[in-house]
């Protein structure tokens, strides 16, 4: 099994994007990302596949590499089982989830945003892995972080109807606002369903600007990539 985190630097992107921005939603110059792109790809066994996030719960299953003629899917994780197949989430605060088996049979890439994070995305992930989740190892990769991330009731609500003990995930900021720790509540998620080795979940996109975009930083910004897959020796 081997994973990659990219970062904003590097790469051809400029302005608002500079430099290793890897997504194609964001007006950055084409060329740029399609360049960044392609220098991604010379340190994977193939084409990572992409997905169309759109902050749900849906997780496909790869089966073979990726093919430039095919549509993206409208997914926010990605699992397979399958050597040198790439699966891939772009991050500019939300929080990338890598996970595999202790064997490194099969590995998955969840996007979890605060959407995704209480819709399920992180459980619908690992039922599609279709292992013991005593076997798995989750590593959480960078996102913002609880010092940065402020939201408001409404956030906090969503959680708390879902699960009450997700109330430690939030510290109260007054007038409505409560800082949210997307970190914490992703292990709680984790250990809920049995997952126990969780490591990572330190950085903040927020407060490093020389090394992370960030959405809520800066708005017009690029995005990085976590990648997963598995080495055709396992």
């Amino acid at each position: 099994m081997r994973t990659l985190l990219t970062t904003r630097q590097g790469g051809f992107s400029q302005g608002a994007f500079a430099g290793f921005n890897l997504a194609t939603h964001v007006a950055d110059d084409p060329r740029a990302v399609a360049a960044n792109r392609a220098l991604l790809a010379t340190a994977l066994p193939s084409p990572p596949h992409w997905l169309e996030q759109v902050h749900g719960v849906e997780v496909v299953e790869l089966f073979s590499p990726a093919s430039p003629d095919v549509v993206p899917p409208r997914a926010d994780a990605a699992i397979t089982r399958q050597a040198g197949v790439v699966c891939a989430v772009l991050t500019a605060d939300c929080l990338p989830v890598l996970l595999c088996d202790r064997e490194g049979s099969v590995v998955g890439a969840a996007h979890a945003g605060w959407r995704g994070l209480c819709g399920g995305v992180i459980e619908r992930t690992v039922a599609a892995m279709a292992c013991s989740p005593e076997r798995l190892y989750a590593f959480l990769g960078p996102a913002i972080g609880p010092t940065a991330f402020v939201v408001g009731d409404e956030v906090r609500a969503v959680f708390l109807a879902v699960d009450a003990a997700d109330s430690a995930a939030f510290r109260a900021q007054g007038e409505g606002k409560w800082l949210a720790d997307l970190y914490a509540l992703a292990r709680e998620r984790l250990r809920r369903l049995g997952v126990a080795q969780i490591t990572g979940g330190q950085a903040c996109t927020f407060r490093d600007a020389e090394r992370f975009y960030s959405y809520r930083r800066d708005g017009s910004c690029g995005r990085m990539a976590s990648l997963i897959w598995r080495s055709p020796e396992e």
